[in-house]
């Protein structure tokens, strides 16, 4: 889950990272009364969650309440790539001197931590990367030991940070580092930090990204911090009935058993929806082993309350789960969704006891389902009836 700009403010207040004072409006209004109580110069900040706010027109310097005023009208119902402005930060104003960058971040193809920093932030970190490499450091975190005075100083110094500076941003560093590990996240990103003229150093903008399987063991608290307002109503309907769903902008709904198997069907109905009409993937859908009745309905439900599907291709490998299961999950499902369930389902199954479920599909004979032998054949079946 990726937070606002403000949620990660007050995460850094927790953990005494040095930001300025912030605070949320809705209205111009209270963006006035916020620029009132701040006092002196202020910046109004959208809060969505999208970079390039500032090209956009959504981050505006206020030197007073009816500046601020007249910038919350022209910042609240914004469109920022796509994301519509609802809600913006009062944040009180720096005297900047320079700016840095430094996140921390899950690196799943090392199985480990990496940090990234540099001199010089300010710029989108993918800008950066790009036109100035050597410019950014890359730092290995071992998850064991993660970021202590001692690893906190040697990032500093990877990013060539001079003798007098390191050690000050090296502080913040460790307390982001607290961020990152005390709250389960899979991403702190602090850009800028900036050191002012006073020389404090402050995280004037974070980035948080939560990791959801963490927060529903460690932290149920962090289910007050989604914003359901903007939550698509298909994935928080996933969501509740336990499923594992991405919405996507096709029309072949995919129901598989295992993220890799999923992955590789939405892969196959893409390339076969090229030869009818160009029709693609509408979801992802991942049901795991447990292809029971109720979870074969829930994901139906799911994908077939969705405008776009017009077809349902459900591919399924029995392992654990057997195939017979599998289709016994789908008979009863449709029994349970009686006339909501209108749209065409082709089904391929393969593995344990595939003959046997096969065998209750044919039987039951119910008007919506397509039997096919491959997944080639599942998928060229599915696109056609989605263009039709």
């Amino acid at each position: 889950m990726d937070l606002y700009e403000y949620q990660a403010r007050d995460l850094f207040e927790k953990y005494e990272v040095p930001v300025l004072a912030g605070i949320v409006a809705d209205t111009p209004e209270e963006v006035k009364a916020a620029a009132e109580k701040l006092g002196g110069v202020v910046v109004v900040k959208a809060q969505v969650k999208t970079g390039g706010r500032g090209k956009a027109g959504g981050v505006k310097v206020a030197k007073n309440p009816d500046e601020a005023y007249e910038a919350a009208k022209s910042i609240l119902g914004l469109d920022i790539k796509g994301h519509v402005v609802k809600r913006v930060m009062v944040a009180a104003g720096a005297r900047i001197a320079r700016e840095f960058y430094f996140s921390v971040l899950l690196d799943r193809s090392n199985r480990s931590y990496l940090s990234l920093c540099s001199v010089e932030g300010g710029m989108e970190i993918e800008q950066l990367a790009v036109e100035k490499p050597e410019a950014l450091a890359r730092v290995e975190v071992n998850p064991l030991t993660g970021i202590d005075a001692a690893k906190a100083l040697e990032i500093a110094r990877a990013a060539n940070f001079d003798e007098e500076l390191a050690p000050k941003v090296a502080e913040v560093f460790v307390k982001l580092y607290d961020v990152y590990k005390g709250e389960g996240a899979t991403l702190v990103e602090v850009n800028p930090l900036v050191q002012t003229e006073e020389g404090d150093v402050i995280a004037l903008d974070g980035k948080v990204t939560l990791d959801d399987n963490a927060s529903e063991v460690r932290h149920p608290e962090h289910e007050e911090l989604a914003d359901k307002a903007t939550e698509n109503p298909l994935e928080a309907k996933a969501k509740e009935s336990g499923l594992n769903y991405v919405k996507l902008d096709g029309q072949v709904g995919i129901i598989g058993n295992g993220a890799g198997l999923v992955m590789s069907t939405l892969d196959v109905v893409a390339y076969a929806g090229e030869n009818h009409g160009g029709v693609k993937p509408a979801n992802f859908l991942d049901i795991g082993g447990g292809a029971n009745a109720q979870v074969m309905a829930s994901g139906l439900d799911v994908i077939l309350g969705d405008e776009q599907v017009k077809s349902v291709f459900v591919n399924v490998f029995g392992g654990i789960t057997s195939c017979v299961a599998v289709a016994e999950g789908i008979v009863k499902a449709l029994e349970i969704l009686g006339d909501t369930a209108t749209k065409p389902l082709v089904v391929r199954l393969d593995g344990n006891q595939v003959d046997e479920g096969r065998s209750i599909l044919t039987a039951a004979n119910h008007p919506l389902v397509t039997l096919a032998a491959t997944m080639d054949e599942g998928a060229d079946k599915a696109a056609e009836l989605a263009n039709a």
